[in-house]
């Protein structure tokens, strides 16, 4: 079983990526639900927490019960890196977690996220910063490289596992590919089979249900997968791909009673979390998802998206539970999100 310094995770074991204005609370509590073995905070700007922003602080919010927990954090001055580690420590997470994989321009520009991967050196030099500031485990997200010319993932994972990072997560795409194209997982099982690496090293890129999962598992023997956009209005993926490990078959799809509860959990908490405007807006990208597969569902999903209060969305949920009783889902291949749509990139 895969460890972490002191954390021990189940045999090949799923995580939830760390996804900006995605991966909060309330939407780590139904994936948490469905099986997620590992979960990380959205992704959180070491200057800001330094200065005491309050959407920054926000984000260091988790309960005992999404635990082993990581906290992310981005940035380009060792000197704050190390600070927000500390800062982090003081919650008390699991871990903590180096974002050097976000390709968003506003985060590339400021030299941090995927931006790093241009300049080696300094990506080891603020891990090392981290490593000496606390006594978590420190772990990496990063990409294979910043374009197809630097695909250089293979001498960053030996040199941030001799600065004593604790395990590897990799997104097999470069920071110049952004979403687009698919995920190349050849360099990731290279990193995994490489004798030096004696670290867990986990794929990231496109798992989009359970047969994927599976394959990439045998064919690049890494130790885990991370789930990102795939999960998003779909937690049920983590138990799916967890069932089908484990017994070669697949789970039937969640019924329409089952994706309405879990629908209705992830509001509640939205709304108690973030308040009732912000907590009802940031909801809607998740419906599609939650009801894909629905015939005629136009008509509901409109409502849904410009409702503004929760009762008035419950009521449209409950109205769809009549209109819909007795339909079956077919299994139908799992939409895989750009949230990042909404950032200029």
């Amino acid at each position: 079983m895969p460890k972490i310094g002191n954390i021990t995770l189940p045999e090949f074991p799923l995580l939830l990526a760390p996804m900006e204005d995605v991966s909060d609370p309330p939407f780590r509590a139904v994936c948490k639900d469905n099986g997620a073995d590992l979960m990380y905070s959205e992704f959180i700007s070491s200057e800001g927490l330094i200065r005491d922003a309050m959407k920054s602080r926000k984000k260091l919010d988790f309960s005992e019960e999404e635990r082993p927990f990581g906290i992310q954090i981005f940035g380009g001055d060792e000197e704050a890196m190390a600070m927000s580690a500390r800062i982090c420590e003081t919650v008390q997470p699991d871990l903590v977690d180096i974002n050097f994989g976000c390709p968003v321009k506003k985060v590339v520009s400021k030299g941090a996220g995927a931006g790093v991967l241009k300049d080696i050196d300094l990506m080891v030099r603020l891990t090392e910063a981290v490593v000496k500031s606390t006594r978590l485990p420190v772990t990496v997200k990063t990409r294979l490289g910043w374009d197809d010319q630097t695909k250089n993932i293979e001498e960053v994972a030996e040199r941030l596992q001799d600065v004593g990072i604790k395990a590897l997560a990799i997104h097999g795409r470069t920071r110049c590919q952004l979403y687009k194209g698919e995920a190349d997982w050849t360099l990731i099982g290279k990193v995994k089979n490489n004798p030096k690496i004696q670290i867990p090293i986990f794929g990231n890129g496109d798992i989009d249900g359970p047969v994927k999962a599976k394959e990439y598992k045998d064919r690049y023997g890494v130790d885990g997968i991370m789930i990102g956009r795939a999960a998003i209005g779909y937690p049920w993926i983590f138990r799916e791909i967890k069932h089908y490990l484990a017994t070669g078959e697949m789970l039937p799809a969640p019924t329409l009673e089952e994706r309405v509860a879990v629908c209705k959990k992830h509001l509640y908490r939205s709304v108690e979390w973030k308040g009732p405007v912000v907590g009802i807006n940031e909801m809607r990208r998740h419906y599609t998802n939650y009801l894909k597969g629905l015939p005629n569902i136009k008509e509901f999903r409109s409502r849904l998206v410009t409702l503004p209060t929760k009762e008035e969305v419950e009521v449209v949920l409950d109205e769809m539970l009549a209109y819909y009783k007795g339909y079956e889902f077919e299994r139908a291949p799992i939409e895989i999100i750009d949230y990042h749509q909404k950032c200029p990139l």
